[in-house]
């Protein structure tokens, strides 16, 4: 439902962290193709999120015996937020792979332009940490993508996420 980062230590410069407002991305779509991706389902998978893995995130578990697993789900590609009504666009560049009744390759042109949309600067936001900064999102309706811009330094950050419901 929620998510909240809470700042520990912060880089002396970079780390920010983007969020985009997902209901903006889907309300300015044409009515077109709001008809079309409507009744569509996206496939989800941490495997694609596991290459997007820095370098630092590889060396803590590189070497490691753990095996990771991929979950896969399937969620609608416009959720309808359940206490506002309003519709938002979800899919995520990090985890959507495909979409249900599709192969990868077929479903790439539409994806990524609905990637695009999502991270336009009319809908996006960035800020900047400081130590005790706190951020607070609704990830039924806003995506987050943290900067990996600071190389050399450390971003400590306590994240707390709140269940949520089923995307409907």
């Amino acid at each position: 439902m929620a998510s909240m980062l809470l700042a520990r230590e912060v880089p002396p410069r970079g780390g920010d962290t983007l969020f985009a407002n997902m209901y903006m991305a889907y309300e300015s779509l044409s009515d077109g193709m709001k008809r079309l991706i409507a009744p569509l389902v996206a496939v989800n998978a941490s495997a694609k999120a596991d290459v997007t893995r820095t370098r630092e995130d590889r060396v803590k578990t590189d070497g490691q015996a753990a095996e990771s697993k991929n979950y896969v789900a399937e969620h609608p590609v416009v959720r309808t937020h359940p206490e506002t009504g309003r519709k938002a666009l979800y899919v995520n560049v990090a985890h959507t792979v495909r979409f249900k009744g599709m192969t990868e390759e077929e479903s790439a042109p539409l994806l990524n332009y609905l990637f695009q949309q999502q991270v336009r600067p009319e809908f996006t936001c960035r800020f900047a940490w400081r130590v005790s900064s706190i951020a607070l999102w609704d990830n039924r309706c806003a995506q987050h993508n943290p900067v990996n811009d600071y190389h050399g330094y450390r971003r400590v950050m306590h994240r707390i996420t709140l269940a949520g419901d089923v995307p409907c």
